[in-house]
């Protein structure tokens, strides 16, 4: 409960930006207070912004009382710089504009567009942004630009700082500044005379400091995101250039971000990586001197090199994509991930062969080989950028996985790592691995830490003292390279600067921040053992996600990640239930929580799994939520789930005569009349009656006694329980049902189709498994096992189901070899061959299931639809429709919510197609476009051959 000012704040800032944006209670305090880092504070109100007058407006309030205000965008940072225990505020997942320059030199970007969905704008122009941290799905353009996140190739030649061409901010006291429109600039100047004459002066000292001006181009040289950008005070004479440098890397310390205008950098298509496995360490490094020597001088072109050393090779050495040989290597060898890019082909050649002959005079465990297959060294990547999280996940559940982020001038980084390895061993912490972006001298350094006792606290303490003063003291090196300054490091930011230059960062934050409200105890900290408060507890809860570190890579994939909480979150709230249950005096407080978690962590989960495909780990909090569900099973409910599996055929009997029933009832009144009747009985029956929509199907019968000709070209063709069901809408302009459909289609390609027996009894078992009914499930599918097995004559012949979520249930499911098929692989790998298939001249758009992607068929079903059209739009940011089997009738605005972008992506769109019924249901209503079995599109731009 608010007391006091922050009482008083929310009373007032409810008045000028919506309610609902706004959160107190204990559930969305905690969920979206907590970031990646070890770290917990828990605000006392969280704030999702959706646009900069609403920032202003919070700031003005919040200065007026003096109450700090930290900002956050997708909470991926690692060094505690995102959490509050005063006022938070997210910017909205919602606030994505952009703008691409006519010649496509610079992109103006929102704060809550992430890396990734910046570079899929400018792939079309062969551009990308300079920054590439390893969390660039997930990170948020806000917090890569106020942490200046770099990453394995940027160095420091293309990250924010080098690459930032403008800024619009918002001071702490409201005002709003565009560094690139001269109006705005003037009337700052009018108003903030005083602020740019002392920023003036404060570059004027620096520079005339001539010890200090050499200190800041020195350390710049390096990956440095210790304190603030001083370099801005010797780079520059403009003080607006000054000011929105100092900006970079300041960890919403200074002012909010809410738009960046970058520079865009080439992205070059031809490159080739190599893990190249050196005898040790020390080789490796000195390797990477060499390399980035050479580069200096232009002799060799290498734009990435990552080092992993044993331990690290270890973490994922039982990779099935990773090389067996690994697992031979003795406890020495370390390996560089070394990577070029070319304009061309040719030139791409030239370039390997000269870091190979670089490379000549060091010794190798295994010879070296550069690959330019894609497949191949994406694979490479993809597990250099999953270790961190990877080793969090091998921890001792309990224990925090710790991640520091040093630089070594690049002349001691063999001698520096090696006595970095002496410090693991004289404090114990034996399992720690070393990698990271060594062409930069820059090192990630891993281990898993207990803070659940005193002495544990004091090892990790001792350590870091050692480690600091290895790194700013002995080597004048960086504490953080990359990562941020946070709370991690705060209190050894004047150890690394010394004093004159730690009195100046002070200076510049009181400059900007007079009253010390914006995110304070980060960067400027006079609490030397910040470092060790405040840390984040993560306690057992259920072995499913008990491996997650809350990094929130999972976040951008997960269709509820605006309307309620995301996977991160929902394992937040779960480790607390636990954590409450197991303290007797909190049993209450666990049943509270619980209860506030049904509807957001249960209810508006799609179980649709994708979080395991962008977790490094696969963790599959889809699974948490279906094991929460069936622990909420009553008797009552588990009769009548036994009923309904006993008495399937009835059960979709019924299922057709409501379809029909709603389809007759519409015909008679309208849409508009029907959707208002079905919206107040919704609205009366408090959201217990589905909602109707006019893309909801007609029930339907099928009849598998089709004619057709015997064929040595067998399938058998299983059309799933809703497409015996559902046919289509009213609203639908196709003529056929898909069944229909299918049949004259594999008819056309020659094939004898046999169905199985018992069919109107059939189920996958997916629509019990989704609740929690898994012994109902388990039931449905053995006897669908069993009918395949027979008509396939024991695997001898393909079988087709029609629906994508329904294969891949059946491929978990079955314990024998069968050979399962939906839509998009069967076409690929039994129909394409044998029709002759013409484009048609239509611009069209797919929807790739959450089913398909997690069976790996995104790729195959853009090649696919390409087969069919000239023309295929596959919009870039919607994953999961959210429509989850009946998750769309019952909670609708998951499926809005999901889809929310997906209007704006096919407006030219003339056909669409997916690989799910009930997904096309959702996806027509929110895209206003005929969404249809991709079988539709094949048999119409197909001819027998």
């Amino acid at each position: 409960m608010l007391t006091g000012k922050h009482k008083e704040f929310y009373n007032s800032i409810i008045e000028k930006i919506p309610q609902d944006i706004v959160f107190t209670d204990d559930l969305h305090t905690l969920a979206y207070g907590t970031d990646a880092s070890f770290y917990r504070l828990i605000p006392k109100i969280v704030i999702k912004a959706e646009t900069s007058k609403q920032v202003e407006d919070i700031l003005k309030v919040a200065s007026a009382m003096k109450l700090s205000v930290t900002f956050r965008a997708a909470g991926t940072s690692l060094s505690g710089q995102a959490i509050s225990d005063s006022i938070l505020v997210i910017t909205s997942r919602n606030w994505t504009d952009f703008k691409v320059a006519k010649d496509k030199s610079y992109i103006s970007l929102a704060p809550s567009l992430t890396g990734a969905q910046a570079n899929n704008i400018l792939s079309e122009y062969s551009k990308k942004i300079g920054p590439d941290p390893a969390s660039i799905n997930a990170a948020m353009i806000g917090g890569i630009a106020a942490n200046n996140a770099s990453g394995m190739c940027c160095g420091v030649s293309q990250n924010s700082y080098k690459t930032l061409k403008s800024m619009k901010l918002i001071f702490s006291d409201g005002t709003h500044l565009d560094t690139a429109d001269e109006n705005s600039k003037e009337e700052f100047a009018k108003t903030h005379k005083e602020f740019l004459q002392s920023l003036k002066m404060y570059a004027q000292d620096v520079k005339a400091n001539k010890q200090l001006n050499e200190k800041i181009r020195k350390k710049f040289k390096m990956k440095n995101t210790t304190g603030y950008s001083l370099n801005a005070l010797v780079d520059f004479d403009d003080e607006f250039e000054i000011l929105q440098h100092l900006i970079i890397g300041s960890e919403g310390t200074l002012a909010f971000i809410k738009e960046v205008t970058y520079y865009t950098v080439e992205d070059y298509k031809d490159k080739a990586s190599a893990l190249v496995y050196f005898t040790d360490v020390n080789e490796a490094c000195k390797a990477v001197t060499k390399l980035k020597l050479e580069k200096e001088k232009n002799i060799i072109s290498v734009d990435a090199v990552e080092l992993m050393d044993r331990a690290g090779l270890a973490s994922i050495e039982d990779d099935p994509k990773m090389p067996s040989y690994i697992k031979d290597f003795d406890e020495n060898v370390t390996a560089l991930l070394i990577e070029t890019r070319a304009r061309d082909d040719k030139q791409l050649d030239v370039q390997i062969k000269q870091i190979e002959d670089s490379l000549n005079e060091f010794s190798l465990a295994r010879e070296l080989y550069f690959t330019k297959d894609i497949e191949e060294y994406t694979q490479y990547w993809k597990i250099r950028k999953g270790l961190f999280p990877a080793v969090g996940a091998v921890r001792k559940i309990g224990t925090t996985v710790i991640i520091e982020d040093i630089a070594f001038p690049i002349e001691y980084l063999a001698e520096g790592t090696l006595k970095l390895q002496a410090l693991f061993k004289k404090h114990n912490y034996n399992e720690a691995l070393i990698f990271g972006h060594a062409l930069e001298g820059n090192l990630h350094f891993v281990f898993t830490q207990d803070f659940s006792t005193e002495e544990e606290i004091k090892r990790y303490d001792d350590f870091m003292y050692d480690v600091t003063q290895l790194v700013a003291v002995q080597y004048q090196g960086s504490l953080k390279a990359e990562h941020g300054t946070g709370r991690n490091m705060a209190a050894f930011v004047e150890l690394e600067w010394g004093n004159t230059a730690y009195e100046m960062m002070k200076k510049i934050k009181y400059l900007f921040d007079p009253n010390n409200i914006l995110n304070p105890g980060v960067i400027i900290n006079e609490d030397k053992k910040a470092h060790i408060k405040n840390l984040k507890p993560l306690p057992k809860t259920n072995e499913l996600v008990d491996k997650c570190i809350e990094c929130g890579f999972c976040e951008p994939v997960c269709p509820s990640n605006v309307l309620t909480l995301t996977p991160r979150q929902r394992i937040v709230i779960n480790r607390e239930i636990s954590r409450l249950e197991d303290e007797e005096h909190n049993i209450e407080k666990a049943k509270q929580l619980k209860e506030l978690y049904q509807y957001d962590g249960i209810e508006t989960c799609a179980t649709c799994s994708l979080c395991s495909t962008a977790c490094p780990v696969g963790i599959d909090t889809g699974s948490l939520t279906k094991h929460l569900r069936h622990e909420q099973i009553t008797i009552t409910q588990d009769r009548v789930a036994n009923m309904i599996t006993n008495n399937f055929s009835a059960t979709l009997t019924g299922m057709k005569f409501g379809l029909k029933a709603a389809n007759l009832t519409h015909s008679i009144l309208g849409t508009n009349m029907m959707k208002g009747l079905t919206s107040s009985l919704r609205k009366i029956s408090g959201n217990r009656v589905a909602r109707w929509s006019e893309h909801l199907p007609k029930g339907i019968s099928i009849n598998t006694r089709v004619e057709q000709k015997a064929s040595d070209l067998k399938v058998v063709y299983f059309p799933s329980c809703i497409n015996r069901t559902m046919g289509l809408s009213s609203a639908s302009k196709e003529e056929k049902e898909l069944f229909d459909t299918t049949v004259e289609l594999l008819n056309k390609a020659g094939f004898e189709i046999i169905f199985p027996k018992n069919i109107d009894n059939l189920c996958c078992g997916m629509p019990f498994s989704s609740k929690g009914f898994t012994k109902q499930a388990d039931v449905k599918s053995k006897q669908l096992e069993k009918a395949l097995l027979e008509a396939s004559n024991n695997a001898q012949y393909p079988i087709l189901c029609d629906t994508s979520p329904c294969t891949k249930k059946m491929v978990e499911s079955f314990k024998t070899n069968l050979k399962l098929f939906e839509p998009i692989e069967f076409a690929l790998e039994h129909l394409v061959d044998k029709l002759h298939l013409e484009k048609i001249d239509e611009a069209i758009t797919i929807h790739t299931t959450c089913s398909s992607r997690k069976m790996g068929l995104h790729e195959k079903f853009i090649k696919l639809a390409n087969m069919c059209s000239t023309r295929v739009v596959v919009p870039a940011d919607v994953t999961c429709c959210g429509f989850a089997g009946d998750r769309g009738f019952n909670y609708p605005e998951l499926n809005q919510s999901a889809l929310r972008n997906l209007p704006n992506s096919v407006k030219d769109v003339k056909y669409a197609f997916s690989t799910s019924k009930t997904c096309e249901i959702g996806l027509s209503e929110y895209s206003g476009i005929d969404y249809n079995s991709i079988f539709y599109l094949i048999n119409k731009c197909s001819k027998a051959k």
